[in-house]
């Protein structure tokens, strides 16, 4: 399926230059929403996952959806402040600034085998960010699954070593 022709690109948003990529009208579409699930979690249904994590809050929308079509839970990566229990940090940088990702202590344990999702690989921060977290907690990242990828921002690059799976690219 041509996921592209259901991502509805936005000149100018939210700054001049920049052309975003909005998958909103992908995801009120059912069918077309089910396929970008069915996709992904075919690219990963051998790779024996026992959990998937995903950043706020995109990644939710493609976490959570793809966990349960594999049968494995979710763990949520979100903002710091946003968790209530005991959690683990790490910093990343912004075009702006900086910013924290924080994820439960228990969200992970030694050796599971995690897969991160989120709808988006651009330059890679958060995701590598990620990573960091579920490899602090002693979770082995078995691959990172994206419906798109901004190929010229080379996000793939930061993660080497990590198995790298988008639905489109531009």
């Amino acid at each position: 399926m041509n996921y592209q022709e259901h991502i509805r690109v936005i000149q100018d948003f939210p700054q001049p230059g920049i052309s975003f990529k909005d998958i909103t009208t992908l995801l009120k579409n059912g069918p077309v929403y089910q396929q970008v699930i069915q996709d992904l979690a075919g690219r990963f249904k051998d790779k024996h996952i026992d959990c998937i994590a995903g950043p706020e809050a995109r990644g939710f929308v493609i976490g959570a959806p793809l966990a349960v079509t594999l049968g494995v839970g979710f763990v949520p990566i979100r903002k710091s402040g946003k968790l209530p229990g005991e959690t683990i940090e790490a910093d990343y940088n912004l075009e702006y600034g900086k910013d924290k990702l924080a994820m439960h202590k228990d969200a992970i344990q030694p050796g599971q085998r995690v897969l991160i999702a989120d709808d988006l690989l651009a330059t890679g921060g958060t995701i590598s960010t990620s990573i960091q977290l579920v490899k602090q907690l002693g979770g082995e990242v078995v691959g990172a699954a994206f419906l798109i990828e901004l190929l010229e921002l080379k996000g793939r690059d930061k993660l080497e070593g990590i198995e790298v799976v988008s639905l489109v690219q531009y």
